[in-house]
């Protein structure tokens, strides 16, 4: 089994707990599903945020899908002009047998223009 690492984000409509735990849990949920994988796949998950979210951690959606027993981290990204605004993005962690290649990253709504050379 081979550590890998799984990109994703996703653009908040609103800075709003309930809203973000939606948002998130959602990028979560679907950064598992399209990687074939379950909770106990992953080693440890970096959530960041945008300067302009203060409603909640991100981390705290992951805990409320049941991922409980895994290393979270929440961090501010850098605050730079014409950037995305309102944006969580996430860098999991994972054990997998899928090649690096194979690797499916998520970037769901506006956030796949971040990415676009590697959203799907």
């Amino acid at each position: 089994m081979a550590v890998r690492a799984v990109r994703g984000a996703v653009q908040l409509d609103r800075d709003e707990a309930g809203h973000m735990d939606e948002q998130v849990g959602a990028l979560l949920t679907a950064i598992l599903e399209r990687n074939g994988l379950t909770p106990d796949d992953l080693i440890s998950i970096w959530f960041t945020a945008t300067p302009d979210l203060h409603s909640d951690f991100p981390a705290a959606a992951a805990r409320k899908l049941g991922i409980v027993d895994v290393p979270l981290i929440c961090a501010q990204e850098l605050d730079i002009e014409g950037a995305m605004p309102r944006v969580v993005r996430v860098l999991a962690h994972i054990e997998s047998d899928r090649p690096r290649a194979e690797i499916a990253h998520v970037y769901l709504g506006a956030a796949a223009a971040l990415r676009k050379d590697i959203a799907q």
